[in-house]
């Protein structure tokens, strides 16, 4: 398979290895926010049959994950949107029209079980939770129309469970005994749900075991 990786972090870079991609997007050559940009780089694309989208935002220098109701600011809310779910479906926009129509293809995107709303018993998190929930919904409806253009393409939403990177450390000190994974770790999983899964599971969330996270 021909694969692009979307994303330098921790897991981008541990996919990049693991798969040897071809083509790799991220600041500051690819904007994945912009249209035009994203443009430019898909016309780049020979052959491509393998995505994996790993770009999201819990936390950076200008924001937190919002603990309560009153820590919501519209800015820090616009923020989470645009990367973990506008993002993920400008890519999407401009890469699944160029997957091939005789063969099967992969479309991941990096979920959150968090994002499950029948899973949220904890609270919390609100842009994090509502974005990563919209991006369920954006997968699955992406699925509905490729699969009359693209009837062998998969597109699916992955949780790769707690991994050691700058986006899970400020928030690993109570973590379970063996809960937490190294990227390597984490890319490997992800590539092996991805090769077991069929068309017909295209437009679900699947957690790093395989199990299917619930709406």
């Amino acid at each position: 398979m021909t694969t692009l990786v979307v994303g330098r972090g921790g897991i981008g870079s541990a996919l990049v290895t693991a798969t040897g991609a071809e083509a790799i997007w991220g600041r500051p050559d690819v904007d994945v926010t912009d249209d035009v940009s994203l443009a430019a780089a898909a016309a780049q694309l020979i052959d491509v049959d393998r995505v994996f989208v790993t770009t999201g935002l819990l936390h950076d220098e200008r924001q937190q994950p919002e603990r309560r109701l009153a820590d919501i600011t519209a800015e820090h809310l616009g923020r989470s949107f645009l990367i973990n779910t506008i993002a993920p479906s400008l890519i999407a926009k401009h890469v699944l029209p160029r997957f091939p129509r005789d063969r099967r293809s992969v479309f991941a995107v990096l979920g959150a079980r968090v994002g499950s709303i029948a899973d949220n018993r904890g609270g919390g998190w609100y842009g994090y939770r509502a974005s990563k929930a919209a991006l369920a919904m954006l997968v699955r409806t992406m699925a509905i129309e490729a699969a009359r253009s693209h009837p062998q393409a998969i597109i699916v939403a992955l949780h790769p469970g707690t991994v050691d990177t700058a986006m899970s450390r400020p928030f690993q000190r109570n973590l379970a005994p063996n809960q937490l994974v190294d990227p390597a770790t984490a890319a490997r999983h992800l590539i092996r749900v991805t090769e077991n899964l069929s068309p017909a599971d295209s437009g679900g969330h699947f957690a790093w075991d395989g199990a299917r996270i619930p709406e």
